[in-house]
């Protein structure tokens, strides 16, 4: 599954379902710095969402549900991506030099057009937000500068996504 020089943080099994509640809203994972490189540094004029996951259940548990409920806005991202912080840690790392005036933060939610960073939305914008506080945010960001239709899957699709909310220190580390 993963094509790191780093082995990951945290029990692949553990944090699966995290995974999956992006996944079963639209998005792909990309699991090494070559497939952030080809799905990033694009210059095809469409507008690329990237989610840097993460286990934190309080700042990650809202953010996930957040973005989720942002792209049932009617204009949403051509392209839905995520990494995950401790996991793919290469490809995470990828992520974070194209974002090169923010520190380190995750989950954090950044979008590019044609390469180039144009919106970030670090940890601190997300902690202590609800989920639809941090939807309405996003959907703000992509009424200004996406014009794919939206939404990335239906409302009923949507109801059926369950959220995980635990507490880091509660995940198992990798054993490899």
């Amino acid at each position: 599954m993963f094509n790191n020089s780093r082995s990951p943080i945290y029990d692949q099994d553990a944090v699966q379902p995290m995974r999956d509640e992006l996944i079963a809203v639209g998005f792909n994972e990309l699991l090494s710095v070559e497939a952030v490189e080809n799905s990033v540094k694009v210059n095809d004029g469409k507008t690329t969402l990237v989610f840097i996951n993460s286990v934190c259940g309080c700042a990650a548990g809202t953010a996930r549900p957040g973005v989720s409920l942002a792209l049932q806005n009617n204009v949403i991202p051509d392209k839905l991506y995520t990494v995950f912080a401790g996991q793919e840690r290469d490809a995470v790392e990828k992520v974070r030099e194209y974002v090169p005036t923010f520190p380190p933060s995750s989950p954090s939610i950044a979008m590019f057009k044609n390469g180039e960073l144009i919106h970030f939305l670090p940890r601190l914008g997300i902690e202590g937000y609800s989920a639809e506080e941090i939807a309405d945010s996003l959907k703000n960001v992509f009424n200004q500068h996406c014009s794919a239709a939206g939404p990335s899957i239906t409302p009923e699709q949507l109801a059926e996504v369950q959220y995980a909310k635990q507490c880091s220190s509660k995940i198992p580390r990798f054993r490899g």
